[in-house]
């Protein structure tokens, strides 16, 4: 069983939203998926990629190749993620 990263379209038309998946080499593009990763929105200005990262690895990690674009939305999320500022708690007084 190959599996693959790739996008899964969900949006209407003229309005392109995708999932990024986990599927099947051989599977339909918008046919069943083994866990969804996140949203791609390419229309939206501010926060139009969500994806979790550490499931993305877990599934690279188990011999899952990322098509073209998957590889490329996993690189963007990674370089937002290292640029988001790391939240600190501070203990309660």
């Amino acid at each position: 069983m190959a599996l693959k990263i790739r996008l899964s379209r969900i949006g209407s038309t003229h309005n392109p939203i995708y999932h990024v998946v986990v599927a099947e080499a051989r599977s339909r593009r918008d046919g069943a998926s083994t866990e969804v990763l996140g949203t791609y929105n390419p229309r939206a200005k501010k926060d139009g990629l969500i994806l979790r990262i550490e499931r993305a690895d877990y599934w690279l990690s188990k011999g899952a190749l990322p098509t073209d674009t998957a590889h490329s939305l996993i690189k963007l999320a990674r370089k937002a993620a290292a640029a988001a500022p790391a939240v600190v708690e501070t203990p309660a007084a």
